[in-house]
């Protein structure tokens, strides 16, 4: 156990080596040398670059403060230690490295520096580190008024890239917007992984015969609940099981065939699910045999 902790602790620091290394190439190889922006603390400091001759790492460093002591009070203090290694990492990784500009299509530009600068926002943010702080901000707000977090950046932004339209151009707003969309996007599947989740809750009068095709067919787990009583247009049902599972959104379509050729008017609700961690996908069935085995 005292190996495995400094083991864990170091492979967290790689990762977010790794993270500041790909944003700082979406910054220096793209968005820089093309005075393209991103969202959030970013998004200022390259704002602020277009307009005064200061090297961007000290911009980065220097609007990020008030964020990180605003998280000084709003998350965990290892949280905040993180986050100030790794924007001090991205500022020095910025001000030394010295990549080329490798196009000048507009497009290919945004949506391949916010590929690179949502790829590296995302692993630091997968081993508990930030590289732009309005999502703190965001957090802060969220906690004291209740408003959504998203809804919070997404303010932050619309403000962001409506001086951008003004001082700069509606040209490099509009990009600027697609760039942040990118980054976004590719922040989202990196922390939320790149398999696509959905969650299901039947309720059949066949339970048990949907319980053992779910197995049998897609080799997925669930869990029961017991219903005490059941109204609805076909009647009244008691003492039934209510089939909780969760599958690939590549299955669902298979998952509905199953459950419909069993009986057509079972009940299915549908919700997406963000995080799966354990054996959700875990296949019980031995193929070969055809048979369900004992769950460990």
């Amino acid at each position: 156990m005292r190996t495995t902790k400094p083991i864990k602790i170091l492979f967290e620091y790689i990762q977010i080596t790794i993270g500041i290394i790909l944003a700082s190439i979406g910054l220096k190889a793209f968005l820089l040398p093309n005075g393209f922006l991103d969202g959030g603390v970013t998004g200022i400091a390259l704002l602020v670059k277009s307009q005064v001759d200061i090297n961007i790492s000290i911009l980065l460093v220097l609007f990020s403060i008030p964020f990180l002591i605003l998280g000084f009070f709003t998350v965990s203090k290892r949280i905040v230690i993180k986050s100030i290694i790794s924007i001090l990492g991205l500022a020095l990784f910025i001000h030394f490295e010295n990549f080329e500009t490798i196009t000048d299509d507009k497009l290919l530009i945004s949506i391949f520096g916010g590929l690179f600068l949502g790829a590296g926002i995302g692993i630091a943010i997968r081993n508990g580190s930030v590289l732009d702080g309005s999502e703190i901000l965001g957090v802060y707000l969220n906690n004291k008024f209740g408003i959504s977090i998203g809804q919070i950046i997404l303010v932050f932004n619309i403000v962001l890239f409506s001086v951008t339209a003004l001082i700069l151009s509606v040209e490099i707003a509009l990009y600027s917007i697609l760039t942040y969309i990118v980054t976004a996007k590719v922040t989202d599947l990196i922390i939320e992984g790149f398999e696509d989740f959905i969650g299901v809750t039947i309720v059949s009068k066949k339970y048990e015969e949907v319980e053992i095709a779910i197995m049998q067919e897609l080799g997925t787990g669930m869990t029961l609940y017991k219903g005490t009583r059941g109204l609805g247009s076909s009647g009244k049902t008691e003492d039934f099981d209510i089939i909780h599972t969760i599958v690939n959104r590549i299955d669902i379509k298979k998952m509905y065939r199953v459950v419909d050729k069993i009986d057509p008017k079972a009940f299915i609700v549908e919700f997406d699910v963000n995080t799966v961690k354990g054996g959700v996908l875990r296949h019980y069935l031995n193929k070969k045999k055809d048979k369900i085995l004992p769950k460990h």
